[in-house]
């Protein structure tokens, strides 16, 4: 095992490693309950996403674990699931007519992922928009903490205002991230899933987490219930497009963000990022074929690698336990609907994730205004995508105006064109 995943080079055991793939298992399994909810609501069956989506998970993570061996899990996207919705509501289709759009944007993505242009574009990006994306989604991950804590609530004035104190899930959440600020300060290995566990037990003995069981027999998969003619019939392309265009930013951004805190850049470079990057598109294929929308490399491996995860061996612990979630359901449904297990990883997540914002020479305006941008995008409207696609806007639009035009690769042009078109065109909420 040590010779396979290089524990000792990579300065890690496997102990931390188990650690680390516990800690981003528990802060990403909500997705095996909030994928179902959205897309039964466009009307497929909830055991059929519920198994899709552990199916997707599973594949996609392996990949990643066996042939790119980075800490990185894969399941189907958060943002991706409302847009499926979305277009099942607004184009008035059958969902396998959109599951057959998703199949042929997997198909496409894994196209893409064997030529160089997916590398080409991680090695044209330039550090100043790297380091907006890291610390971007660092904000966005934060942001997400805070809101499931009850920290931060809706405001019909302010957008956004402080919480109830008095609401017993805040009150938690606010204990489980001063119990895991204590133990990072005092040095402890394993300090965020620590801080989980005892959050947990805190939770079960105020009554806060319920179980309806321990366990139960998974649902029948449901293979190929799919429509590729429809696709064609309705003219769904630019449907296809706008899933293959949010799974290819989405994807890579979070890779290029969790491998820039794990320390995987070389010179601005993701060795292996072929293999990292067909993880996804295989899981978005197969998850089409099995009834769930796209996947994508999930920011919540930060807090694995936060926790100390710098292999493969991570996410071969998170596959693990996504399949032992098929027959643990009750279990895990219960620990995903208190939020404020998770919610204090992710706070302190973001925190880590604020590094990169160091190296941004923010006293030259065209590079430090596009990470800004990236940088307040993000979690203001709720996607690694969107935040992506404004960096790439006015990276080169400043560049090209500062007479530095010559230094942007010219991929980011063509790329800003797209994106530009995308965002007005057809946007993917």
């Amino acid at each position: 095992m040590d010779k396979f995943f290089r524990l000792k080079e990579n300065g890690t055991n496997v102990k931390t490693e188990v650690l680390a793939g516990i800690t981003t298992f528990l802060t990403m399994v909500y997705i095996v309950f909030v994928n179902p909810a959205i897309l039964s609501s466009a009307g497929v069956p909830f055991e059929q996403v519920f198994t899709a989506t552990i199916i997707a998970a599973v594949v996609g993570t392996l990949i990643m674990a066996i042939f790119a061996k980075y800490p990185i899990a894969i399941a189907p996207g958060m943002g991706l699931n409302a847009y499926f919705a979305s277009v099942v509501g607004a184009h008035g289709i059958s969902y396998q007519i959109v599951f057959g759009a998703v199949f042929l944007a997997g198909l496409l993505f894994l196209l893409l992922t064997f030529t160089s242009l997916r590398e080409v574009l991680i090695k044209a990006i330039p550090n100043s928009l790297k380091y907006g994306i890291t610390s971007g989604i660092g904000l966005f991950i934060a942001f997400i903490g805070l809101k499931m804590a009850g920290i931060i609530v809706p405001d019909e004035v302010n957008m956004v205002t402080f919480g109830d104190l008095k609401n017993p899930v805040t009150v938690l959440s606010i204990f489980g991230l001063f119990v895991t600020l204590i133990l990072l300060a005092r040095k402890v290995r394993g300090a965020l899933f620590y801080g989980m566990l005892v959050t947990a037990l805190f939770g079960y003995f105020f009554d806060l987490l319920n179980f309806n069981g321990i366990w139960s027999l998974p649902p029948v998969p449901v293979f190929f219930d799919l429509d590729l003619s429809g696709v064609f019939t309705h003219g769904l392309y630019t449907v296809v497009f706008a899933f293959l265009l949010v799974t290819v930013f989405d994807t890579t951004g979070t890779m290029i963000g969790v491998s820039e805190q794990a320390g995987f850049m070389k010179d601005g470079k993701l060795p292996r990022a072929k293999q990292a990057l067909m993880a996804d598109a295989i899981a978005t294929t197969v998850g089409s074929t099995f009834g769930t929308s796209p996947s994508t490399a999930y920011i919540e491996s930060s807090s694995g690698v936060a926790a100390g995860g710098r292999t493969g061996l991570t996410p071969i612990v998170v596959a693990g336990l996504f399949m032992l979630a098929l027959f643990f359901s009750p279990l895990i449904s219960a620990i995903s609907d208190l939020p404020a297990i998770t919610a204090p990883v992710l706070i302190i997540v973001g925190c880590f994730m604020m590094e990169g914002l160091a190296r941004i020479d923010w006293k030259t305006f065209d590079q430090a205004f596009p990470a800004f941008a990236i940088l307040i995008t993000m979690p203001l409207t709720s996607s690694i995508a969107t935040g992506i696609a404004i960096g790439f806007i006015t990276y080169p639009m400043l560049q090209l105006v500062s007479g530095k035009g010559k230094s942007v690769h010219p991929i980011l042009y063509v790329f800003a064109v797209i994106f530009i078109i995308q965002m007005i065109f057809f946007p993917a909420h």
